[in-house]
């Protein structure tokens, strides 16, 4: 199996799993906040629609790409925009994140604290930071793997934005160059030779008889 369709799959299927990671710790993160704070964070609610729109739309793509080749959702071009729509909104949740702990817990801060819930907390924001991060990192090297792979192989006459991965898209697909068999006795070329002969001129009938009367002797 080529390079790039095993990469995508194990991208696709990393990023599902770092999205369900998220998710569960944005969600609770969300309800400690809404107990205790009577609101929420904007990166947790940024973190899970990020999640949501990676889980459902992803494995959708792995699906619709082994029950039907050459279907719409699998062409590169759509698969470009639609990854770099997932890792902008990946790294906006991870920078976020990070800002806000520094705002609400320090630079630093070993969430070393007394109180559980607060401990949990402040863990929780690291842990969405950390996984946010890894599916941007994730997403964005596969993106750009898959233009780089694009480009080469449209540069090479394929038509590669409207192909899907599983096509090869650095594989020729020209009109085939005919090959000329080579001989091993000479030069052929291979036309039977013609031969010539001089023409004949036919003879000519008279009406006269050639032969000589011949005269009896007594």
């Amino acid at each position: 199996m080529a390079f790039l369709p095993i990469l995508r799959l194990a991208v696709l299927i990393a990023t599902t799993v770092f999205a369900i990671i998220v998710l569960g710790i944005s969600a609770h993160l969300t309800s400690l906040s809404e107990e205790f704070l009577g609101g929420y964070f904007v990166f947790a609610a940024v973190s899970i629609a990020a999640a949501v729109l990676t889980m459902i739309t992803l494995p959708a793509m792995i699906g619709i790409d082994f029950l039907r080749r050459g279907a719409f959702t699998s062409m590169v071009l759509v698969e470009l925009i639609w990854i770099f729509v997932l890792w902008v909104l990946w790294i906006a949740a991870a920078a976020l994140a990070a800002q806000e702990q520094q705002n609400v817990f320090g630079e630093g801060n070993s969430c070393n604290y007394i109180n559980t819930d607060l401990a949990t907390a402040c863990h929780e924001f690291g842990a969405i930071e950390a996984f946010s991060f890894l599916a941007w990192i994730v997403l964005m090297g596969y993106n750009i793997t898959l233009l780089v792979y694009a480009i080469v192989g449209a540069n090479r006459g394929n038509k590669t934005w409207t192909s899907t991965v599983g096509d090869g898209l650095l594989a020729p697909r020209g009109d085939a160059v005919p090959v000329t068999p080579m001989s091993t006795g000479g030069e052929y070329s291979g036309a039977a030779p013609s031969m010539q002969y001089p023409p004949q001129q036919q003879p000519q009938w008279t009406g006269q008889s050639n032969h000589t009367p011949m005269t009896a002797q007594v």
